[in-house]
């Protein structure tokens, strides 16, 4: 057993980055976080820049330890949680970007997707990947940024150029360029994982035109894959747990018997279910995929759905029509009014994902009348992000034979107490809300802890997971049904609508 005291988690998120100090018996002792900048070059397409990620991520872990009051030498390990599909190419020899990285939200692949579906590639990619063929993962992103990056193609065939999600981006800054790794998580979220091998797929590398030379290894999520150099934190940490964000949550919430779900409402809105340690294949457009890997365990498989615009529609309530000034203004002025009266917001601003997968799909705002405030749009806006998680878990119930009988959820927006109900309603089943809400750092934390001796079992770290408040449903069936058809009636408007003109 380590006899260092403390974790620290790296949570690299699409807005922000952040970093959080753990404690033996899990509780936070120190945090720090940081906004980064967005590009928005053209309509559809979502940036960031690379070092961006590093020094915000850099600034909150030096943070997160000042706030402690420790050091790098009271730490036993560094986990490491982030945003998926967010794609990244440098060169090997000098750490340099080519570009900025395509972020998980961009559509420009989405053409490239429909000209891989007309040439029958979709179910034969599904069967391999778990995943629907879809401009959000990052194997056509890397595809598009071999092809479109000046020189890259060339690069990349001499061996030069690395390809990296942020987890591989930040262990390679974290250890001098020493390693280039992943973990099953994080490459099972590129369309060039296959599910089954548990290894890169060199067919679909062949069909993306992508040498597996840029690709980085693939270690257990829970394992020590190196360790920090000194100049990052003041002294050498061993870095020892990778999970993408959505399965490191999944791992914090304690997750860990088959049928368990959690939610979190984030900038996205993702639903994970386990399934076990075999993938379980979706006929209603989720995603199988992988949860983690643990030594000694094996893989744990999780299905999947995500919300692309949850928080961020939030966001846009306040950025982009000015009815809020803060974002937890929002419940307050949603609790102002009894109900939508019949307004229902569609946020699909960048298309919508499970179970429609059209990328074509647009904000839609529909049923006002003369009456219809500030308000009633702010509740429809809550509502939406309740509504689609909805659809979501029906979902997983058909294509696990599973009917949940708890959601656990996490993330900003699971603070607002209406959304919760408004959840609770919407499912007809209870929603439990944990008493440390940072369930994806602490997920991260759990990974590299037990890797290392922090923890010596996950019935240890299970048994730190206690709950803060349970939602109960306390609408009838037939509210709840209703509400859910009325609710797909808007999202029908929304479909297809930026798709081109021939």
């Amino acid at each position: 057993m380590t006899t260092n005291d403390y974790v620290l988690a790296l949570d690299q998120g699409t807005t922000s980055s952040r970093a959080i100090v753990f404690d033996r018996g899990g509780a936070v002792r120190g945090i720090g976080q940081r906004e980064f900048h967005q590009y928005y070059p053209q309509p559809g397409w979502v940036e960031h820049d690379p070092m961006d990620i590093w020094h915000s991520q850099l600034e909150v872990a030096r943070e997160a330890l000042r706030n402690a009051g420790i050091y790098a030498a009271d730490l036993a390990a560094i986990g490491i949680t982030n945003q998926r599909e967010t794609t990244l190419l440098w060169e090997r020899a000098t750490g340099r970007p080519l570009a900025r990285a395509i972020v998980w939200q961009d559509r420009r692949t989405a053409a490239l997707c429909e000209q891989l579906r007309a040439d029958g590639h979709a179910d034969w990619l599904q069967q391999r990947t778990g995943l629907v063929l879809d401009a959000y993962f990052s194997g056509t992103k890397l595809a598009w940024l071999l092809e479109h990056t000046p020189g890259a193609r060339e690069a990349a065939e001499r061996g030069e150029l690395a390809f990296g999600t942020v987890d591989t981006w930040l262990v390679w800054q974290l250890t001098g360029g020493a390693v280039h790794s992943t973990d099953p998580s994080n490459a099972s979220r590129t369309l060039m994982y296959d599910l089954h091998t548990q290894d890169w797929n060199d067919d679909i590398l062949a069909l993306l035109n992508i040498p597996r030379s840029v690709l980085p290894g693939i270690a257990p999520s829970s394992a020590v894959v190196g360790h920090s150099i000194a100049d990052c934190l003041g002294g050498p940490v061993p870095i020892a747990g990778v999970a993408g964000d959505q399965q490191a949550a999944t791992f914090g919430q304690a997750c860990f018997t088959p049928g368990m779900a959690k939610n979190t409402y984030g900038t996205g809105c993702f639903m994970l279910m386990n399934v076990g340690n075999a993938p379980v294949p979706s006929h209603n457009q989720l995603l199988a995929t992988m949860g983690w890997t643990l030594p000694g365990a094996g893989a744990t498989y999780m299905l999947e759905g995500g919300v692309f615009m949850a928080g961020a529609a939030v966001q846009w309530l306040r950025d982009g029509l000015g009815i809020i000034q803060r974002s937890a203004d929002v419940e307050a002025l949603a609790a102002s009014v009894a109900d939508t009266d019949d307004v229902f917001l569609v946020p699909a601003f960048a298309g919508l994902g499970a179970p429609y997968w059209d990328p074509y799909a647009r904000g839609t705002l529909v049923g006002m009348t003369r009456g219809t405030t500030r308000a009633h749009i702010a509740r429809a806006t809550l509502e939406s992000i309740a509504l689609q998680s909805a659809e979501l878990l029906a979902c997983m119930n058909a294509d696990s034979g599973i009917a949940l009988s708890q959601l656990r959820v996490d993330g900003g927006a699971a603070r607002n107490d209406l959304l919760m109900q408004m959840q609770a309603d919407l499912l007809g089943v209870p929603v439990v809300r944990p008493r440390v809400a940072e369930s994806t750092a602490r997920g991260a934390a759990g990974l590299a802890g037990l890797a290392v001796g922090f923890w010596s079992e996950l019935d240890e770290f299970a048994s730190q997971w206690e709950v803060e408040q349970v939602f109960e449903p306390q609408w009838p069936e037939a509210q709840r049904q209703a509400r859910l058809a009325r609710w797909q009636q808007a999202v029908a408007l929304s479909r297809g609508w930026n798709r081109p003109q021939p």
